[in-house]
């Protein structure tokens, strides 16, 4: 059972880091767009792309189109409200990486306490010792 909870951790561990690096990779793509000015062009190629047949069993296309329209329209208002957006991952990154840190510490003490519980609490259902 130790095993198990130290395994637990390290694939919870990966998956967490993996998630705050792909976070980080795209909010420094998407801030640089925005610096860039290319987040105009995006938004309009957002709001021309086509619903896929597939999604229209599942999702109404009506709210798609909204959701293409209102993704188009935070893409322009970021482009005119943030013409420096490219210095602010100066600190976004190091805040995403600090929260990582934090998750990942409470992570290792949760384990720690696992296996501590397991180890103090494995031993008396087994039932009464007979002596040698």
């Amino acid at each position: 059972m130790k095993t198990l909870i130290w395994v637990l951790f390290v694939v919870l561990a990966g998956l967490w880091t993996g998630l705050v690096a792909i976070t980080g990779q795209l909010t420094e793509w998407l801030l640089g767009a925005v610096a860039s000015g290319q987040a105009s062009d995006l938004a309009g190629a957002v709001g021309q792309w086509p619903v896929p047949a597939w999604l229209g069993l599942w999702v109404d296309t009506a709210w798609l189109q909204a959701v293409q329209a209102a993704t188009a329209d935070m893409l322009q208002w970021l482009g005119q409200w943030l013409p420096g957006a490219g210095s602010l991952m100066a600190w976004i990154t190091p805040l995403l990486w600090t929260g990582w840190l934090l998750v990942l510490l409470t992570m290792l003490v949760l384990a720690g306490l696992g296996h501590w519980l397991v180890g103090r609490f494995a031993g008396t259902s087994a039932g009464p010792r007979l002596p040698a």
